[in-house]
């Protein structure tokens, strides 16, 4: 399973709805420059979820192991599926 992980800051909003509408997460970490500053949705199973002080946040991955990270004050449960809106930022913290 390939996995591709995007380091990137998202000011989130979670959805209870499926993925319709959304941004593939393949294709934001093709083409990331595309991207930055705009508001995408994204939808996925959330993993690796960390708290370290004030920064929190977890792995999206969707059904085709694509990862982006994303940066939130609230952590869902691992394994659950969820869809996100935010503003896609490049992540300064992990380059």
């Amino acid at each position: 399973m390939k996995k591709i992980f995007a380091a990137a800051l998202l000011s989130l909003f979670i959805f209870g709805c499926m993925g319709i509408g959304t941004t593939p997460i393949e294709d934001i970490n093709e083409t990331p420059s595309e991207y930055t500053g705009k508001e995408i949705t994204v939808h996925g199973t959330v993993e690796n979820t960390v708290k370290l002080g004030s920064l929190s946040g977890y792995t999206l991955t969707d059904e085709d192991g694509n990862s982006i990270r994303v940066s939130s004050e609230s952590l869902p449960a691992e394994g659950k599926e969820i869809t996100v809106s935010g503003v896609f930022m490049k992540d300064s913290l992990f380059g």
